[in-house]
Parts: C-alpha cells; structure tokens; sequence
C-alpha cells in the first residue's frame, strides 16, 4: 500500500537559522509529511525552539501554534524581537516580560555570576533539574536561559532562549545585546553568590571580621542581606569594571 506523502514549503527568519542543518538556511525549502501535526511540532522537528518564535505566517496570515498544516501550506517563521513591526498581526505569547529576569541552567552558572554583576535578577543553582527551572520560570516569570535546546521544547515553556556561544564572556555580551540590556545594567547592585540586592553597611559592625589590609584601605561596605557576604572595592572590582567597560564598548 502506497502512502501518499503531503507536502508544505517553509522559510525561517534571522537567527532561527542558527538551528537549522546549512542545507536549509536562509531559504525556503520543501518539507514533507504523512500525519497532520500542529505547526509547533513540526517546527520543532526541525530543531528550532518554540520559545525562540514570535510570528508564524501560514499562506500570508498569521497563525498560533495550535494551527494544523495542510498539504500546499506555504510557511513562515520569525524570531522572537524581529525588527520590523508586527504590532498587527498575532503574536504567539501574551507579551514580554515587564522587567528582565532570568533562570539559568545548570551549565551557565558564569553567566549567572557576571550577570548578577551587571545588576540583573537571576535564579542559579547547579543542582537545579530541569522542572525546577520550568516552575521558576512560569511562576516569577522568568527567562529561562540554557545550552539545552531541549529544555526550550516543552510545551510549558512561554519564555526561553538558547544560548549560541560556549565561552562565559561572550555569552554575557550575547545576553546584554539579545535583550536590550546595555542601557539597563546596575553594576555590583546585587550579590554575586545569591543574586540578593546588596545594602549598605556601616565598617563598625563588621570591622571584627575584615581582613587587616581591608581595615586600612577601605571605608565603604556593602552586605548581602540574604547570605550575609560583604563586598568593597578591591582590585576584583576594578577587574570587573573593566570587564563591563569592554562589554559596554559593543554597543553604540
């Protein structure tokens, strides 16, 4: 018995390419299939994301992700942040997050670090499992950032990116420019270990428990108010200043 296969034409937009074989980039290319399926899944079959969608337009018309192809369907799929105005036409999540917050993997606990430096809330642990990430980030909505594409595959999901690059620094530079971040950034505002936001303290009640050569060279304290840890402006500090200036450098 000969099973007739059915079959659309799709084209992803922009970075969305970042998760396609080189064959299928940057062009509108022929996919076939037996079983109608939801157009979700089947972009995800194709290895992109759901959460890094914002717009699927289907023969012209924009459509959700509960939309069932069709045989001849002519699909398109864009990017969550795309540049040009979509205002009109459905977006497939409610609306953004209000204010950036995110939950790392347990793979980005650097990134974490340098982008509760910037000022940032950001949940980390590395014994977080998978449900743990998904619940924290449905119920504080928070953006889930991971390496893990499968993460992002779940249906729960609402706001997820993957992280393309592997090296701590430039995936922070990758965060600060994906998400419009430069102009937002508080640096040493927040606990590096904890994310708590950080208070001031006065030297009197912590002297006992300064180093001799902190006791000398400084005067202003600054204390987690969470796990306790205090920070000043040692030579780490100026490191990190440095380390903001040259991110800050990237952007106009």
């Amino acid at each position: 018995m000969n099973i007739k296969r059915k079959k659309i034409t799709i084209r992803f937009y922009e970075e969305l390419n970042d998760f396609l074989p080189k064959a299928k980039r940057k062009k509108r290319f022929v996919h076939t299939f037996i079983d109608r399926t939801s157009v979700k899944d089947l972009i995800e079959s194709l290895g992109v994301p759901h959460t890094e969608v914002d717009m699927i337009l289907i023969n012209g018309k924009s459509v959700s992700f509960r939309y069932l192809i069709n045989d001849g369907d002519d699909i398109s799929v864009y990017p969550v942040f795309e540049s040009f105005d979509i205002a009109e036409v459905q977006h497939l999540r409610k609306k953004t997050l209000r204010s950036p917050k995110f939950v790392c993997d347990v793979h980005l606990g650097k990134l974490a670090r340098n982008l509760r430096m910037f000022g940032f809330d950001v949940r980390y642990s590395n014994d977080f499992s998978d449900e743990q990430i998904v619940k924290i980030s449905l119920d504080e909505k928070r953006t889930i950032l991971t390496r893990d594409i499968g993460l992002l595959k779940r249906n729960e999901v609402t706001h997820g990116y993957f992280v393309r690059n592997d090296d701590p620094e430039k995936q922070s530079g990758e965060i600060l420019s994906r998400f419009h971040l430069n102009k937002l950034i508080k640096p040493f505002t927040r606990c590096l270990e904890c994310g708590a936001k950080l208070t001031p303290v006065s030297k009197k009640k912590i002297v006992e428990i300064l180093p001799d050569n902190v006791k000398q060279q400084q005067n202003k304290f600054f204390i987690c108010p969470n796990c306790q840890k205090i920070y000043w402006a040692g030579s780490h500090y100026n490191n990190m200043q440095t380390f903001i200036g040259s991110l800050l450098k990237l952007f106009p």
